[in-house]
């Protein structure tokens, strides 16, 4: 086996790049209004290193402390809520922890450079993708305008763009997710920093798009030397790029070593039971659904008219064509595909949140797509959706109670016995009542997904449709969401429309499995079917994408070849 980058930097006695000593970070005392008692330690006692051509994953539950850990050597930990209060943040000897505000800029550009997990939030919006990288060099080097062009064109084409002139010119929403997480990563790099954090970068992407940036990342890292923190909850994806691992429990480390130390014979049992709550690839064998047919959709199809150029015609884009699917009571049928495939669009026409073009959309025996919004308001307590981020799904100024709530008082139920059934909803999601009176920000972003599924079961629906509904969860959470939605499915009978690019998750809850591409449903049947002896290359090719399929982590050992 092939030295670590750590052991080879260790043999030949170069200095880390990263040093942390006994970092910890407390909640501020300020005026600023937050749900933590102030001084609790959120970062405790926190010693790592980085060396050059590394790549440490970090990994733990959401609340370990490993973002704002990546925060703190950024300095951008926000002051009226976070205070590193001891310890010391070394970058190249430099302890960045009492430097200037305007020597902690320099640095951000010159040795430290951070890729966030949403790259639209992280470029604005009404800027050329390629001035924003651009402002970069403006700002920290002295080199003229067409030499910035020419360094931003070059950066541009080293991140595998296509037509990188156009690029250049585009605005963020006119690109793909994985084409704006290139620009992201472009952006950091284009000085080349010693040490890039990247928290989070390929959360949101789908399979294939995400080997391609896991590979992006170790290609430039190869090229440039550069050292690399990997924030993450995701093993699969640790599996693939990790030298050394670190893990974190509520703010502590409580285990490190290198990848396969780590994964093939984790110490402690907190890190035993994150590699073990990785979903397998392989499906679970299960009885086809037998159910009566709920959900009946044939031949639907979703245009768009897209402008080739300003007051140009106009070319008709299909995002679903002749998408065809039956859902049974208590069945559970995954939608898989990548980015752009049309499973989201297949969902939100289903729900009637966007309307189809053509096709039939039938629920038990009404066709709701030729229904108007007066005739289909009785329809749409029957077919309920639950969405990926459910922080964005609440209310933030609602409690709990009232936004689960609020959908039986617009049908009709008394508040008393809407109460009642929330309370029920609650006990079927393992939350206590006393979820019913507190807000969102109180809770978990697992226990808040619980409270959407609530909020969807209290209509006794038919049709569930979780459409990315635990993508944003770390694996431990992630597995109790699914967990619950088995226990629902069964208890209630729900039919359930899964939508999820991670085909893992859809081998353990599917039991039918659709597979799109470009807006067509290019494969489809049972779970075990689909994803054990695919047909299609696409459907092979999106299987060989997903991360870590070298590792057997349930029983922690590698994959024989």
């Amino acid at each position: 086996m092939t030295p670590s980058a750590h052991e080879s930097a260790g043999a030949r006695g170069d200095a880390p790049v990263l040093t942390i000593k006994e970092l910890s970070v407390n909640v501020s005392s300020g005026p600023a209004k937050s749900e933590a008692a102030p001084g609790r330690p959120v970062v405790k006692s926190m010693s790592l290193e980085v060396f050059a051509g590394e790549t440490l994953c970090i990994v733990g539950e959401s609340g370990s402390g490993k973002s704002v850990t990546s925060l703190a050597v950024m300095g951008l930990l926000p002051k009226d809520a976070l205070t590193a209060t001891a310890g010391q943040i070394e970058i190249d000897g430099e302890d960045i922890l009492k430097v200037s505000a305007g020597r902690m800029r320099e640095l951000r550009a010159s040795k430290i450079a951070m890729v966030f997990q949403e790259p639209m939030t992280a470029l604005n919006p009404v800027h050329r993708v390629g001035a924003q990288i651009e402002e970069v060099l403006k700002l920290h080097t002295k080199v003229g305008a067409a030499e910035r062009r020419r360094q931003v064109l070059a950066m541009l084409e080293s991140v595998h763009l296509p037509d990188i002139e156009r690029m250049y010119d585009s605005y963020p929403h006119q690109l793909s997710g994985g084409q704006r997480q290139r620009i992201v990563i472009a952006m950091a790099l284009i000085l080349k920093p010693k040490l890039l954090i990247a928290d989070e970068p390929t959360t949101a992407l789908d399979v294939t798009t995400q080997k391609q940036i896991l590979s992006l990342i170790r290609e430039l890292q190869t090229k440039h030397g550069t050292a690399v923190i990997f924030i993450t909850h995701d093993f699969g994806v640790v599996a693939e790029i990790a030298d050394r691992i670190l893990v974190m429990n509520q703010g502590s480390v409580v285990e490190t070593g290198t990848r396969d130390q780590v994964l093939a014979n984790p110490a402690q049992d907190y890190t035993r039971m994150l590699v073990s709550s990785v979903p397998s690839l392989t499906p679970h064998t299960r009885a086809a659904p037998d159910g009566e047919i709920i959900l009946n959709v044939r031949g639907l199809n979703k245009f768009y008219d897209k402008a080739k150029r300003l007051f140009k015609k106009t070319e008709r884009v299909a995002a679903a064509s002749d998408v065809t699917l039956t859902l049974r009571r208590g069945e559970i049928l995954g939608i898989v595909g990548e980015s752009g495939s049309g499973k989201s669009t297949v969902a939100r026409c289903v729900v009637r949140l966007i309307d189809p073009s053509s096709g039939e959309i039938r629920l038990h025996d009404d066709d709701i797509t030729v229904l108007g919004r007066s005739r289909l308001m009785p329809i749409r307590k029957r077919i309920q959706i639950i969405f990926q981020d459910p922080y964005r799904s609440l209310n933030p100024r609602r409690r709990v109670g009232d936004s689960i709530i609020e959908g039986l008082l617009n049908y009709g139920t008394a508040r008393g016995d809407a109460i009642k059934q929330a309370l029920r909803a609650m006990e079927l999601v393992g939350l206590p009542a006393d979820t019913l009176d507190r807000y969102p920000h109180q809770f978990s972003g697992g226990q808040r997904q619980r409270i959407c599924i609530a909020r969807a079961l209290v209509m006794e629906p038919d049709v569930l449709v979780a459409d990315e509904a635990v993508s944003a969860l770390d694996v431990s959470v992630q597995a109790q969401v699914l967990d619950l939605l088995e226990e629902v499915r069964q208890r209630v009978g729900v039919g359930v429309l899964f939508i999820t690019h991670d085909l893992r998750v859809a081998a353990q809850i599917c039991d039918t499995i659709l597979v799109m591409q470009q807006g067509r449903v290019v494969e489809s049947g049972s779970a075990s079917q689909v994803l054990s002896q695919p047909q299609e290359s696409y459907t092979k090719a999106l299987i060989n994408a997903a991360p870590g399929r070298g590792w057997d982590f349930q029983n922690f050992r590698p994959v024989p070849a």
